[in-house]
């Protein structure tokens, strides 16, 4: 029996209701949005035909309280629910009650959420198909204590795990006793915090791995496709940052083998509609099931663009009650696509969160690129708007396809090059970085890709020569182009004209480049000292803060930022300022000193803005390196502070419970 859907109320916020409204609208259906205090003004708000406030900032007391979206239903007159990913998306008792309401949930049945949304009892499932599945130790667990005996028993190191989760929240991984038993309790504070429900289970950690999942499509009439796999590999934190499809190391059997098992397992609890089947595969291609995650997920934009199928469209069908239009034979992957979600987080500082005004914010052109290729961007962000602590830290999902892999990784690192973000931290250059890496490039992935290439964190991208002889030569022709235009707007004073200069010293990355610079009509040399010469055009003008360049032949997107008398430029994940002066300034700034840093190495403070979820020691207490000293929760993930060095607490500043900016002080040590 097939009902039709009117109006859509989509239970979530961001990008995703962004998202979901933008199919509603091709098809011709009305959309609510419900929304926050802290997003009264946001994008989703913006973009649906009506809106409803559903109550303070914490999801807590709005987005996960069900009486509130049932009122805003009941309002609005919708007659049908999105409810997109996180928050309410896997709690049966929402789809339980949209159905005693009368609403069409789109989503699975009740029963399938209740199976395969609670990760322990969707692994039993999975056990007795007969689909093979990680060791692991499905009961509930009681405490810490208990936590650190199962780890031992099935042998270190071993995940912890939320079993409400998704996401990467509530997720730990233990390679001894100690992070077993921090990682517990961190992992079950995280899940009540995000999920309200403490629940957690412990499974094998297999090394090596990848993480490669499997999307299902299922309608009510007993039929179930899969759509071919997404890579999801490169994360860090457990979080996914990018993710493709296809995998560039699947093999066809294995592929068919995979979604064949998805398919089964899907069929066995009766699903219908959007769903995904995770997998752990390792080096010789045996995969274990994870979890399957009754939603649609984050990095569905992959699959839609190398199938050619709105999955949003076939979820809003498929809820009406129609038939699937076409079969398993019809599902053909064309060409390749990359995902990378930009986060508010700064990759500087550990990638700690950040909130703020987006005083620019300007995605790359979207659509078929001059090339062939296509760029795509899921946002629910617009320029001036705020990000909030309260939510979590993503803001866009930057898509690229191509016909090929190296050539959708190439458009990526483009995309990323066009992408303006300011006002806030965020993970733009790491982005790049991970791009233009030649393990991603090669497409040897683990799940430890980012733990291994990027040990000590991210500090940048050092330019090689190449690179950074390319951004002198920009450095050298805008500082070209703004002395001659300073000669212009100054004219002429008496009979004197100031001659610009065509001899200068590019400092860049610690290294001096002098050159001349010779302008013409045909464009314009850069000769260098060392007799190297560099070509270069370019549509800059002043104020601009992104242009095109070509150097010998090869086109550059460059953000370009002017700092006082420097250049600040970056590309490809570098982020260099560069100083052009007269071969004699050159001279003297060598002799200047260099201004130290002031000292806070006496000090923890608070290295995101957050809430202080938790002090652990006082103030005369003598703490030992790498003890925990207090805790601090920001966009829905807990982060615990630990000691440097040996010390004793001189002071104490803060309590739980206060809310604290970027480096504002939480204790001292003598």
């Amino acid at each position: 029996m097939t009902v039709t859907i009117r109006k859509i109320l989509i239970a979530n916020r961001g990008e995703i209701a962004c998202r979901v409204i933008r199919t509603a609208k091709k098809m011709g259906i009305a959309t609510v949005a419900v929304y926050s205090d802290a997003d009264r003004d946001a994008l989703h708000v913006r973009q649906a035909d009506e809106a409803v406030h559903i109550g303070p900032a914490p999801s807590s007391q709005s987005y996960i309280v069900i009486d509130k979206i049932l009122d805003a239903i009941r309002q609005t007159g919708a007659d049908a629910v999105h409810p997109g990913y996180g928050f309410l998306s896997e709690n049966p008792a929402f789809a339980e009650a949209l159905e005693k309401e009368g609403v069409t949930f789109i989503g699975p049945p009740v029963n399938a959420i209740q199976a395969m949304g609670d990760k322990i009892t969707s692994k039993k499932l999975a056990a007795e198909a007969g689909v093979s599945t990680v060791p692991g130790h499905m009961g509930l667990i009681e405490d810490a204590e208990e936590a650190v005996r199962i780890s031992a028993s099935i042998g270190y190191p071993v995940m912890i795990k939320a079993s409400a989760g998704g996401g990467g929240k509530g997720m730990r991984i233990a390679w001894n006793d100690a992070e077993a038993r921090e990682g517990f309790q961190s992992s079950k504070n995280e899940a009540k915090s995000s999920f309200g429900d403490d629940r957690i289970f412990i499974e094998k950690f297999v090394t090596e791995p990848r993480h490669i999942e499997i999307q299902v499509l299922g309608d009510k009439h007993g039929n179930v496709l899969y759509l071919g796999e997404r890579e999801c590999s490169i994360q860090r934190r457990n979080q996914k940052v990018i993710e493709e499809a296809p995998s560039p190391f699947l093999d066809e059997a294995t592929r068919r083998a995979m979604g064949e098992q998805a398919v089964a397992l899907a069929k066995a609890v009766g699903y219908h509609s959007a769903g995904t089947v995770e997998f752990i595969v390792d080096g010789n291609r045996n995969f274990y099931f994870l979890e399957m995650n009754t939603r649609l997920q984050v990095e569905h934009p992959v699959t839609e663009l190398v199938t050619g199928i709105d999955l949003v469209e076939q979820m809003i069908r498929v809820a009406a009650g129609e038939k699937l239009s076409f079969g398993q034979e019809d599902v053909k992957l064309n060409g390749w696509a990359v995902e990378s979600r930009l986060y508010a987080e700064d990759p500087y500082r550990n990638f700690l969160p950040s909130i703020g005004r987006l005083t620019r914010y300007r995605p790359p052109a979207e659509g078929m690129q001059w090339d062939g290729t296509v760029v795509r961007n899921d946002t629910g962000v617009f320029e001036g708007g705020e990000i909030s602590m309260y939510y979590d830290p993503m803001i866009a999902k930057l898509c690229t396809w191509a016909p090929s892999r190296l050539e959708a990784v190439g458009a990526m690192s483009d995309a990323l090059d066009d992408f303006e973000v300011e006002g806030i931290g965020h993970n733009l250059p790491f982005l790049s970085a991970v791009m233009e890496h030649p393990r991603f490039r090669e497409g040897r992935l683990t799940t430890a890709f980012i733990a291994e290439e990027f040990p000590e964190g991210f500090s940048g991208v050092t330019p090689d020569a190449d690179s950074a002889r390319k951004l002198a030569t920009i450095a050298a022709y805008l500082n070209q182009m703004l002395q001659e235009r300073a000669v212009q707007i100054t004219g002429t004073i008496g009979n004197h004209r100031r001659v610009v200069g065509r001899d200068w010293v590019v400092t860049l990355a610690q290294r001096d480049y002098p050159l001349t610079v010779d302008m013409s009509a045909d464009g314009t040399i850069a000769r260098f000292a060392d007799g190297a010469t560099a070509s270069i055009t370019g549509g800059w003008v002043p104020g601009q803060s992104h242009a095109r360049f070509h150097v010998d032949g090869v086109t550059l997107g460059v953000k370009v930022d002017l700092v006082g008398t420097a250049i600040r430029l970056r590309w490809r994940g570098i982020d260099v300022t560069a100083r052009v002066r007269s071969p004699r300034v050159a001279e003297l700034a060598r002799l200047m000193p260099v201004k130290l840093p002031p000292d806070t190495s006496s000090m923890l403070l608070c290295p995101m803005p957050g809430v202080i979820t938790s002090i652990v020691v006082k103030q005369g207490d003598t703490v030992e390196a790498g003890q925990t000293l207090a805790s601090v929760e920001a966009m829905k993930m807990e982060n615990v502070l630990k000691a440097e060095r040996r010390g004793v607490v001189k002071h104490i500043a803060a309590s739980a419970g206060q809310s604290l900016a970027v480096d504002e002080l939480i204790m001292e040590f003598e």
